[in-house]
């Protein structure tokens, strides 16, 4: 017999989750109250199936009393056995599972606060194998992880959305790691403030003519705030990510250096977080080698070894770029392609489409020479193209300036693991600074990052404005 006693809802409840799908298509939702840390009414509604609806009912009595964290450790191993579920009904009972991570994941982002603990150590995990092998390496040093999760916006049209690492497969395998390992996880949703504070903001940089980088606003941004964010209210003091970076010190604050794996390095992908982060965040792979790390994982037999990389602009899911703007509302109308005299030499489908250094899908020519995208005029819909010797740049405006540490010789990168271009960072008002180059830099691009270093660390970073 199922138990129904905690059939219901809890009348204003701190941790709310839904989930659906499945075989028989179920609907199920949880509702938490806690006191403290302690979940004291653990409620559930289920239009389902028999097997869903007793993998919910067996999570809300076996979850009710216990802490969150308990409550966090529970997975569907756990549940089939302790509903007496035939592995028949697994694909069900994962759906009562999902609804009740997404209550407690809910109740964290709403505030709950656990009791410290100087042992404890949050992971970000995305799914993969990196993070995969920071969890593991956390929890054989004796430390009691948390892993934690973001599930992400992805375009609904996407083609291939499991390839993003903000995606629901991606969320149960790290979640799956962590139970495996007897450790809690939490996953927070936060498709709508990704929404706006990375996707918003990248549709307008491109309806502005720009070429922005979400990645860096993603990562050096977005996800390591959402994470510190939570750090002290799931009861620890520091928190470890599987990014191929380093740390190193200068007068006390960290600064963001490349990682040993130069095939890897992420530390361009970091140029934006804030030192103040630095201080309570650890990068056990930045002096490993991704090979290294992907033979371990296989040795131990875990499934991320063989996961695949997210890929860049995670959240088009292997989508095309114009149809993506288009659907968000971007117009994509036919017009010129120019030379710099305003000589007409073709058309094209959408000026917004294209980015400074581009030469492929132009389909226009003069005479023998190759031509490459120089600048998009946005507001005259235009595409201005030329030799690649006009896109040689000595000098380049920012705007959004971060310093983290003043020196007087800089090299600069505009794009992820480009060659460093020597030079220096002149500082202007409201933010503002120039960069003044040695030789000659190519494709640089309005709404890119460029990241500043000295040497192996980032010293400062900014917006190219112009």
């Amino acid at each position: 017999m199922i138990d129904l006693s905690r059939a219901g809802a809890v009348a204003q409840p701190d941790g709310e989750g839904r989930a659906g799908g499945g075989r028989c298509n179920d609907r199920v939702r949880f509702t938490l109250g806690l006191v403290g840390d302690r979940l004291e009414q653990v409620r559930f509604g289920a239009d389902a199936c028999a097997a869903t609806t007793a993998a919910a009912a067996w999570l809300a009595a076996r979850a009710e009393g216990g802490s969150l964290l308990d409550g966090a450790r529970l997975g569907l191993a756990e549940v089939l056995a302790g509903a007496t579920i035939e592995p028949t009904g697994a694909e069900c009972a994962l759906t009562a599972v999902d609804a009740f991570h997404a209550a407690i994941g809910d109740a964290v982002a709403r505030g709950a606060v656990v009791p410290a603990d100087p042992n404890r150590v949050v992971v970000a995990m995305s799914g993969g194998v990196d993070s995969a092998m920071v969890l593991t390496q956390t929890v054989a040093e004796g430390h009691e992880a948390v892993g934690v999760t973001l599930r992400l916006w992805i375009d609904p049209e996407a083609p291939s959305p499991e390839r993003a690492c903000c995606a629901p497969s991606a969320v149960r395998a790290a979640r799956d790691l962590c139970h495996q390992n007897g450790m809690p996880h939490i996953a927070l949703d936060l498709r709508d403030d990704f929404r706006a504070a990375v996707v918003d903001p990248f549709v307008a940089g491109y309806a502005a003519g720009e070429t922005p980088n979400p990645c860096t606003t993603c990562n050096g941004a977005f996800r390591f705030d959402a994470i510190d964010r939570v750090v002290q209210r799931l009861g620890a003091s520091t928190w470890r990510t599987g990014h191929y970076v380093q740390l190193v010190d200068h007068a006390g604050t960290p600064l963001v250096a490349r990682g040993v794996d130069a095939t890897k390095d992420q530390s361009y992908m970091l140029a934006l977080v804030d030192p103040e982060i630095l201080t309570r965040v650890q990068f056990p792979l930045g002096a490993r080698k991704k090979v290294d790390v992907q033979h371990e994982a296989a040795e131990q037999g875990l499934a991320a070894a063989n996961a695949l990389e997210s890929q860049e602009v995670c959240f088009l899911g292997g989508g095309a770029l114009a149809p993506f703007l288009e659907r968000q509302g971007v117009t994509m109308t036919p017009g010129p392609i120019v030379d710099e005299d305003g000589v007409e030499l073709g058309t094209h489908a959408g000026a917004l489409a294209y980015t400074p250094g581009q030469r492929r899908g132009l389909g226009v020519s003069r005479g023998t020479e190759a031509l490459h995208v120089l600048r998009i005029d946005a507001p005259a819909n235009t595409v201005i193209v030329g030799t690649v010797g006009r896109l040689r740049r000595r000098e380049v405006s920012l705007r959004d300036v971060q310093v983290r540490a003043d020196t007087p010789r800089i090299d600069a990168c505009f794009r992820m693991r480009s060659t460093p271009v020597a030079g220096r960072l002149e500082h202007g008002p409201n933010g503002t600074g120039t960069v003044y180059l040695e030789t000659d830099a190519h494709q640089i691009a309005p709404g890119q990052v460029a990241a500043l270093y000295d040497g192996e660390r980032i010293v400062a970073a900014g917006i190219v404005a112009g």
